[in-house]
């Protein structure tokens, strides 16, 4: 893999940061979250990291024109077949993560469930339609809504994933890949999270308006970005990721379905992004360190940190 030079990667990071301050700027100047222009700017926020890539590439040109797909992980898709599985899986493994969230934050007692009447959300949709209309049966809403999920996650919601997809995972990881493994996710993932700090010390996601709202992101990310990272790194491509991220993001509002009516609960406790998240992140993360999953990296044969097998008689070592 090509080697980036530090003075890009921190260039990266100092422009994804800035550009998404200045695409939130509106918000804090007028009315925070509850400005008409949130629904926008967030969406082009979530670009700022591959305007970043964008930008580092044409003005650094840390990675040789001819490169620069393959390194961002955009392309090739090869062995089609391994990007093809891995795409599936970061399709689907986070809506089943984000069920076991739920389910550690139920046996923790922080979110009280309502499995059989759904009443909270219930209460949602009798308010948000009009008097004297009926309310469908609340049990078909929550089925068509997780039926959603998948579509969501593989068209809009990995459309708009994809802006940062191409940040963090595509360049990020890579170019701290010399660092080892486990440096270059925990990194990336730390400033994935510091990077939300114009909405979320707005309020979003965890309803603080503290530092300790970003340190409840940044823990997040750091969970969910050592997943990502490996999706990234296992299968050589992006894309995997992008789908991963897509599915994070359409059913990480799952709990909101569940709910007790009547009660409340912590997203910093009960949220995907909170202790109930880094939880089940944890726990995937040891399954995947003890089957050896980490040490399967192949586009940085050679790289630092990176463990290599033994080669077969017979067999003839290229670098990557």
């Amino acid at each position: 893999m090509t080697r980036i030079r530090p003075f890009a990667t921190i260039s990266f990071i100092v422009l994804a940061c800035g550009l998404a301050w200045l695409v939130a700027l509106p918000l804090w100047m007028d009315g925070g979250l509850a400005n008409p222009l949130t629904g926008i700017l967030i969406p082009i926020m979530m670009y700022t990291p591959a305007v970043a890539v964008l930008i580092v590439m044409l003005a650094l040109r840390p990675v040789p024109k001819g490169e620069r797909l393959r390194f961002l992980g955009m392309w090739p898709l090869r062995p089609a077949k391994r990007v093809v599985w891995m795409m599936v899986l970061g399709l689907f493994a986070p809506i089943v993560l984000s069920m076991a969230t739920v389910t550690v934050a139920a046996l923790c007692g922080w979110v009280q469930l309502d499995l059989v009447h759904f009443s909270a959300f219930a209460e949602q949709i009798e308010a948000s339609l009009p008097a004297g209309v009926p309310a469908p049966p609340v049990i078909v809403v929550i089925l068509s809504q997780l039926v959603a999920i998948p579509f969501a996650a593989a068209t809009i919601n990995a459309a708009l994933a994809f802006g940062e997809e191409l940040g963090w995972r595509g360049f990020l990881v890579p170019a701290l890949r010399p660092l080892g493994t486990w440096p270059a996710l925990l990194i990336s993932g730390a400033v994935w999270g510091l990077w939300h700090s114009p909405v979320i010390l707005l309020g979003y996601n965890f309803g603080r308006l503290d530092i300790t709202g970003v340190l409840f992101m940044t823990g997040g990310c750091v969970a969910w970005g050592v997943l990502l990272g490996w999706l990234r790194l296992r299968s050589a491509s992006v894309w995997p990721a992008v789908f991963a991220h897509g599915a994070m993001n359409a059913s990480g509002g799952l709990i909101g379905l569940l709910y007790l009516s009547g009660t409340t609960f912590d997203p910093a406790l009960a949220g995907f992004l909170g202790f109930s998240g880094w939880i089940v992140c944890a726990i995937v993360a040891v399954v995947l360190v003890l089957t050896g999953q980490f040490r399967r990296q192949p586009e940085l044969d050679g790289a630092v940190g990176r463990v290599l097998s033994a080669p077969r008689v017979g067999a003839q070592h290229t670098d990557a």
